[in-house]
């Protein structure tokens, strides 16, 4: 009974698993969706977006979204071994609110970031830029650094109308 048990339980954790990505997969697709309606009311770039949040430290990654109804520009900062969650008002370009991390997944997703930002040799304005103009009419609406085989990349997510696409730059 025991060599059956653990195939089994092996089995139902790995659909568990793949149906919790599935589900994130799909809020990120929705989420995606309602930014897309939203982006014509942003009178800032992502990058106007990290260059505002750099005075609470170096960003690490930045994305428009749809939080609990509000339409917002969040970008992610790491200074001196803490973290801070800050939303740029996307109308103006200022630094509107700033929370510091200090728990959960966000702390987790901070610390990733901020790892795969320290192989970095760029910025992620820097990619963004670069993802941009190679995507022309394209418009930047998330950027997240990670490792990929041990290397620093910036995954820019674009948007032209309701269409996205992704793009990797790399920041070495």
């Amino acid at each position: 009974m025991r060599k059956t048990a653990l195939p089994v339980m092996m089995a139902t954790s790995l659909i568990g698993l793949g149906s919790a990505i599935a589900y994130a997969d799909e809020d990120e697709k929705q989420n995606l969706g309602a930014v897309a309606k939203l982006m014509p009311t942003a009178k800032v770039t992502l990058q106007q977006g990290l260059t505002a949040a750099e005075q609470k430290g170096q960003p690490i990654s930045g994305k428009f979204e749809v939080d609990e109804g509000h339409f917002q520009l969040s970008v992610y900062t790491a200074q001196g071994g803490k973290y801070a969650e800050n939303q740029v008002d996307y109308t103006t370009g200022t630094l509107a609110k700033s929370e510091a991390i200090t728990g959960g997944d966000d702390l987790k997703e901070a610390k990733e970031q901020s790892e795969a930002m320290g192989k970095a040799k760029k910025s992620l304005k820097a990619a963004v830029d670069q993802a941009e103009r190679q995507h022309a009419g394209y418009r930047a609406v998330s950027v997240e650094p990670e490792l990929k085989k041990g290397h620093s990349v910036a995954v820019v997510t674009l948007l032209k109308g309701s269409e996205s696409k992704t793009a990797s730059e790399a920041l070495e």
